[in-house]
C-alpha cells in the first residue's frame, strides 16, 4: 500500500492490518578491525530482528541509516569491553535505563512479577558491567507536567493563535518522524513541545546525574530499554545533543527483544539472575517498586491532561475517564460536558491507519479534538514492535494479553505527587517557569525537507 502524503511514493515497507514483515538484519561489526577479540564478540555479531516502525526510505538518509544500524548490542559490547581494558581514562560510567513499557514484557515472559523482573534484570545487566539502572517513570513526570501546562495555555491563547489547538501528543517518535517528515507544517505546529520520557531521561542521566556525581556528560554511556526501534531514531536528533561535550542525551537504544537475545546467547535465564534493586537518581536511595501513570498501555499523557483541564480550565474533578471506541479499539473519544456544552474533546488515535484518518479529518477542517495522544503502533506502547513478537515478525497475541494485564495491576502514581520532580524544578530547574526548563524539557518539531535516497530500509 502507498503511504499517504508519502510523494506518492510506493513504501519500502509492506502493510497488512498494521501488522508488517520484518526483516533479519546482521548487527554492524566495529569499524575497528583491530578489535582484539572478547567474551562479547561472538554475542555482538548476532543476528538483529528489526521489526517496522514508520521510517521508510522515503523518511530515511543514508546517514541516518548508517548512524541508527551503529545503536545495537555491538556498541554496548564495545563499551563494556572498554571498560575492562587498563586504560582507565577511556573508561565510561554505563548507565541503562528501562522504559515502564518494557517490564511487563519481562515479567510476563519469564512468568514474573513486575518488580520481581525489574530487580532481575537490573542484576543481569549488572551481571555484564552495568554500573547503574535506572527507571524511566520519573522522566514520564516531567513529560506529563510539561504536557499539562502546555495544553492548558495552549486553550487559553486559542482564539489568539492559530496553531494553539489541536495539541497533538508528542512522546511517539514514530509519530513525530512521521509528522515531521510527511505531514509537515500541516501537523508541526500543533505538537506539544514537551520532550519525550526518553529525551528527559537523557538530560536528567547527562545534566542532573553526571552533576551530582561530579561526571563530565561524555564519560557516561547512556543506554535505553525501550519497547519499540522507532526510539533508536529519535536518540539521533541533532535537538538531543550537548555539543559542548559531543555528548548526545542518550548513546545507544535496546529494545525489549534485544536485550532477551543477549540472555538467550549467554545462556542466562531470568529466574537464575540474584535480584538487584534498581537505582535512583538520588544519591543513594534504591527504587522501591515499579509503579505507572493512568492510562491502559502507554504513559497516559490523554488521562493525565484531560483531568488536569478540567480542574484549571473548568473546575471540575474527574475521578474517572469514560472512553468511547469510535471506529475501532484504537481509535477513542473522551468528552468533558459541562452545563449542557461539550468544552473538552480529547481522542487516543493508534496505529498508521488511526493517524491517517484524524490527519485527514484534520486537512477538510472537520477537526473537532482539543488534543490527540497518537502513537504509531497499533495497540500502543505495549505492542512495540521491538517486544512481543513472533518468530516470523507478527504480535504475539497470547504474550501481549499476558503484558496488559501486569501493566493494568502496576499501581498508579500520579506525577504531581513525586516530591522529587518537585524538589528537582527548584534545586535543578531553578522554577517552573524558568528558561532552564524551557531548555531542558522541551524541544521543536518542525517540517524537515531532506533528499531522499535510494535506501530501502526494511524495518
Amino acid at each position: 500500500m502507498k503511504c499517504e502524503n508519502c510523494s506518492k511514493k510506493e513504501c519500502s515497507k509492506k502493510q497488512k492490518n498494521d501488522d508488517t514483515q520484518s526483516t533479519s538484519v546482521d548487527a554492524l561489526r566495529s569499524s575497528d578491525g583491530s578489535e582484539e577479540k572478547n567474551e562479547f564478540d561472538t554475542l555482538a555479531n548476532a543476528k538483529i530482528l528489526l521489526s517496522d516502525c514508520l521510517a521508510c526510505d522515503s523518511c530515511m538518509t543514508l546517514e541516518e541509516g548508517a548512524r541508527v544500524f551503529q545503536q545495537n548490542q555491538k556498541e554496548f559490547f564495545r563499551i563494556l569491553n572498554l571498560n575492562k581494558k587498563c586504560d582507565t581514562s577511556k573508561h565510561k560510567v554505563l548507565a541503562v535505563s528501562l522504559c515502564p513499557q518494557s517490564l511487563p514484557y519481562f515479567a510476563a515472559k519469564f512468568n514474573l512479577s513486575v518488580n520481581e523482573a525489574a530487580k532481575r534484570l537490573c542484576g543481569f545487566l549488572k551481571s555484564l558491567g552495568v554500573h547503574y539502572v535506572f527507571d524511566t517513570t520519573i522522566a514520564a513526570d516531567f513529560s506529563i507536567l510539561e504536557s499539562q501546562r502546555e495544553f492548558v495555555q495552549r486553550y487559553q491563547r486559542r482564539n489568539q493563535e492559530e496553531h494553539a489547538l489541536p495539541m497533538f501528543a508528542s512522546a511517539c517518535p514514530g509519530w513525530i518522524r512521521y509528522a515531521e517528515r510527511v505531514l509537515t507544517n500541516l501537523v508541526t505546529p500543533h505538537i506539544c513541545t514537551a520532550k519525550s520520557p526518553q529525551q528527559i531521561m537523557g538530560s536528567l542521566v547527562k545534566g542532573y546525574f553526571a552533576r551530582q556525581q561530579n561526571l563530565s556528560p561524555d564519560k557516561i554511556f547512556h543506554v535505553v530499554v525501550a519497547p519499540c526501534y522507532d526510539k533508536k531514531l529519535e536518540a539521533l536528533r541533532e535537538d538531543f545533543y550537548t555539543a559542548l561535550y559531543n555528548s548526545p542525551e542518550v548513546d545507544c537504544v535496546l529494545t525489549s527483544g534485544e536485550i532477551v537475545q543477549i540472555m538467550e546467547q549467554k545462556n542466562v535465564s531470568m529466574k537464575d539472575v540474584t535480584e538487584v534493586a534498581v537505582d535512583s537518581l538520588f544519591d543513594d536511595l534504591k527504587e522501591v517498586d515499579v509503579v505507572r501513570h493512568d492510562g491502559k498501555r502507554s504513559d497516559g499523557y490523554l488521562e493525565h491532561i484531560f483531568k488536569h483541564a478540567a480542574k484549571e480550565l473548568f473546575g471540575v474533578d474527574v475521578k474517572e475517564i469514560t472512553y468511547k471506541a469510535l471506529k475501532n479499539k484504537d481509535f477513542q473519544e473522551v468528552t468533558l460536558e459541562k452545563d449542557g456544552e461539550t468544552v473538552l474533546r480529547f481522542a487516543a488515535a493508534y496505529g498508521f491507519r488511526n493517524i491517517q484518518n484524524m490527519v485527514l479529518k484534520l486537512k477538510k477542517g472537520k477537526f473537532l479534538y482539543h488534543f490527540v495522544e497518537v502513537l504509531a503502533c497499533p495497540g500502543g506502547c505495549l505492542n512495540g514492535k521491538g517486544q512481543a513478537q513472533t518468530e516470523d515478525g507478527k504480535p504475539d497475541r497470547a504474550l501481549l494479553a499476558q503484558m496488559e494485564e501486569v501493566y493494568t495491576a502496576i499501581p498508579v502514581r500520579l506525577p504531581e505527587s513525586n516530591l522529587h520532580v518537585q524538589r528537582m524544578y527548584q534545586d535543578w530547574l531553578e522554577g517552573m517557569d524558568s528558561r532552564k526548563v524551557q531548555d531542558t524539557l522541551h524541544t521543536t518539531y518542525s517540517a524537515v525537507n531532506h533528499s531522499t535516497s535510494s535506501l530501502d530500509i526494511k524495518w
